[in-house]
């Protein structure tokens, strides 16, 4: 049982390994878009997704940015749970993306504030990580799923209105946690779970 556990261990890195640059690759997206906001705009350029506004919003909403303050501190949020998921596959990352996605667009449609943002794909992230062990009660799920709770645990506070601070989308939280909890339950049924 413990060579089983280290194999996958061994198997999991090895696959991080080869995909570990695919996360900073995705934050250079976010970083260049902020770096033009600050030199070129005075850092008026953002791309929220805003109700009723156009559907691209929605999509370019993760990568834009109040700040650098608030791109630095969703960067070191977004890398580690990006690898967390990725030990596990490139397919349960991309579930994951399609998760907050698909979350966002009612949000979109319904929620009378714009919002944008990583912290949204970042809970989405912690979403998938905390219930994927639960539902596959393997080795590596539940590995990752304790790992996400004792490191990113301190974060679920945030997905309620009343806890979260002024001026932050808790509901860009929620609706991403959502996400990442939707994916997670479409990777175990996909999975024959």
């Amino acid at each position: 049982m413990a060579g089983s556990l280290a194999e996958r261990l061994d198997r999991s890195l090895s696959r991080l390994k080869g995909m570990a640059v695919l996360p900073v690759l995705i934050l250079a997206v976010p970083w260049v878009q902020e770096i033009i906001d600050q030199v070129f705009f005075g850092g008026r350029w953002n791309l929220p997704m805003v109700p009723g506004g156009p559907f691209l919003g929605v999509l370019t909403a993760p990568f834009s940015h109040g700040g650098f303050g608030h791109l630095i501190s969703n960067s070191l949020w977004f890398l580690p749970l990006s690898w967390l998921v990725l030990a596990k596959s490139r397919g349960d990352y991309l579930a994951v993306w399609l998760g907050v996605y698909a979350t966002a667009i009612p949000v979109w449609l319904f929620w009378h504030q714009a919002s944008h943002g990583l912290s949204g794909v970042i809970y989405g992230l912690l979403g998938y990580l905390l219930l994927i062990g639960w539902l596959e009660r393997r080795p590596l799920s539940i590995l990752l799923s304790l790992s996400a709770l004792f490191a990113y645990g301190g974060a679920l506070p945030s997905l309620l209105p009343f806890l979260s601070p002024p001026g932050v989308s808790w509901i860009g939280h929620a609706s991403g946690f959502a996400g990442g909890v939707l994916a997670a339950l479409a990777i175990h049924r996909e999975s024959g779970g």
